[in-house]
This record gives C-alpha cells, sequence and structure tokens, in this order.
C-alpha cells in the first residue's frame, strides 16, 4: 500500500513538472561575457564608406548665395522707326553706367527621383547714372546734342528654370542634359532731366536653351561642378542669342554646409525688329563668384 502511494507521488509530481511554464518565467542569470565584434579585414577596414558621403552628387536639395562682383559691358541701340536707326550706345562709356558691379544671385535645384534636377535662378542688374553726353546721339524719337545733361537708367531681369537628367552616375560623377527656360525683361529708359524729351522701351520673352551639366567628386570635401547652356534663334520678330556657362570648386564644411569659388559668364544679344520702335541690346556679364550653399 505505501509502495502505491509513492508511486503515485511521484507520477503527479512528474506530471505537474511538465505541465509548469517555467520556460516562459525569466531566468536571472550570472554576468556573461561580451560578444566580440567580428574582425575585418584589412581590405575592409581601410575601405571608406562612400554612401555617407555628402556631396553635390547626393544631395537633394540645395539653395546657394553667391556673391558675383562681375565686369558688364552693355551695347543697345533704340530707333525711332523701323526706317530710321538710332546711335548705337556703351552703356558704359557714353552713358557712364558701371563696368564694374557687385551683384548678389540666388539659386535653387532640386533632385527630382534619382537622376532629374530642376534648377531655378534669378539674376537682375539695376544701373542709373546722370552725366553729360560725350557725343551727339539719336535715342528713340529724340535727339540729345553734345554735353547734354543725359539721364540714364537700365533694368535687366532674368527667371530661369532648367531641367536635366542625369544619364551618367556614379558615386564620384554626375552629368546630364536637358532643356532651360528664361523668362526675359529689359527696361531702357534715357533722356534731358526736367524736359519731356524722355524715351522708355521695355522688351519682355521667354527664351528656351540646350543645357547640361556635371559634377565630380574629388574626395570626401571636396567636389567640381559645371554646367551650360545657350541657344540662338531667327524668327520673324526677333533675332537672339543667349548663353550662360558656370564652373566652381566646393569644399564641404559640414554635411549640409559648403563653401566655394567660381566663375560665371552671361551674354545676351537681342534684336527686337518692332515696326514702331526696333530695339538692340546686347549685354555680356562675367567674373568670379563666391559663395555659401546650404544642402541636404
Amino acid at each position: 500500500m505505501r509502495l502505491t502511494l509513492i508511486v503515485v507521488l511521484c507520477l503527479l509530481n512528474v506530471g505537474c513538472a511538465v505541465a509548469r511554464h517555467d520556460k516562459d518565467e525569466p531566468v536571472e542569470e550570472g554576468p556573461q561575457k561580451a560578444k566580440a565584434e567580428p574582425v575585418l579585414k584589412p581590405s575592409e577596414a581601410l575601405h571608406p564608406r562612400t554612401n555617407d558621403f555628402a556631396s553635390p552628387i547626393t544631395d537633394h536639395f540645395y539653395m546657394r548665395l553667391t556673391y558675383f562682383p562681375a565686369s558688364v559691358t552693355t551695347t543697345f541701340r533704340v530707333d525711332p522707326n523701323a526706317q530710321t536707326e538710332g546711335t548705337t550706345l556703351s552703356g558704359e562709356d557714353d552713358l557712364g553706367l558701371d563696368d564694374k558691379i557687385d551683384q548678389g544671385r540666388m539659386e535653387f535645384d532640386i533632385r527630382m527621383a534619382s537622376r532629374g534636377h530642376m534648377r531655378v535662378d534669378y539674376f537682375k542688374l539695376n544701373r542709373f547714372k546722370e552725366q553729360a553726353l560725350p557725343r551727339d546721339i539719336v535715342f528713340g524719337d529724340f535727339s540729345f546734342d553734345e554735353g547734354t545733361t543725359f539721364r540714364s537708367k537700365l533694368d535687366w531681369r532674368v527667371l530661369t528654370f532648367t531641367y536635366t537628367y542625369s544619364f551618367l552616375k556614379t558615386e564620384r560623377f554626375e552629368g546630364g542634359v536637358g532643356l532651360g527656360l528664361s523668362i526675359i525683361q529689359a527696361d531702357a529708359e534715357g533722356g534731358e532731366p526736367g524736359t519731356l524729351e524722355r524715351e522708355k522701351t521695355t522688351e519682355a520673352g521667354i527664351f528656351p536653351t540646350i543645357a547640361a551639366n556635371a559634377a565630380f567628386r574629388i574626395s570626401k570635401r571636396w567636389s567640381v561642378t559645371a554646367r551650360g547652356q545657350q541657344f540662338s534663334a531667327s524668327p520673324d520678330d526677333f533675332d537672339g542669342m543667349m548663353s550662360e556657362y558656370h564652373g566652381d570648386i566646393q569644399y564641404r564644411l559640414r554635411k549640409n554646409f559648403s563653401l566655394g569659388l567660381g566663375y560665371t559668364s552671361i551674354r545676351t544679344d537681342l534684336t527686337v525688329f518692332d515696326p514702331d520702335q526696333p530695339v538692340l541690346f546686347n549685354l555680356d556679364t562675367t567674373g568670379p563668384e563666391l559663395f555659401f550653399r546650404v544642402s541636404f
């Protein structure tokens, strides 16, 4: 009887142990040794993590603020009518407009998907001068004699949208081509102060361009970029050519901030065949650049 009772108690004890959930309860264990990190091969240790390098090739967006101390050459003419030509003037030599400017510029670029770029930049150049004329001139409907006090004002504005697609893209290099669209407005005003002998003309238009851009990462912090766009056309109402070329070298101070030095050349040659008042306007602006670039 006692033996039977002992056997029954053993069986009950085994059944309870099987039904328990001890394995689900936390178990305090003693201190364990930390697992050693995998040992890198020499080739892996020396290989740079290029995907972590911020550069113009990896930026999804940037804004560039530029100081542009440029040299300016301006040639323009305002004719009285289609049959009579006015005097072709040098804005700097004949009218005394500044041939050196301290200009600020702003530019944005948005990466669309992996290879597309949409760049937006704005250029504005306003100059004003009042001085005696060095020679006789015909400006629009009026003639002015040498020595006449002449007040002149030239305003030039260009808003450009440029889309490029990078057909070639690696860890260090990116290059593409695309199309640009420039919205141009030019205002020319001149005359003798205190009189009604004053002429003003305004021309505005849209100018397409063929564009190309490239970027090369030299090292972790140094990069160079270049771009250019140009187009010429001769429809019935005007004859024009527009071009812009830019190159720079950048130093990445932080992941999102860069400083750079560059050079830009902007040229526009435009002749408008207006039956009432034809206009010729040529502007050449070139010079170095110092810029601050924010990107992510």
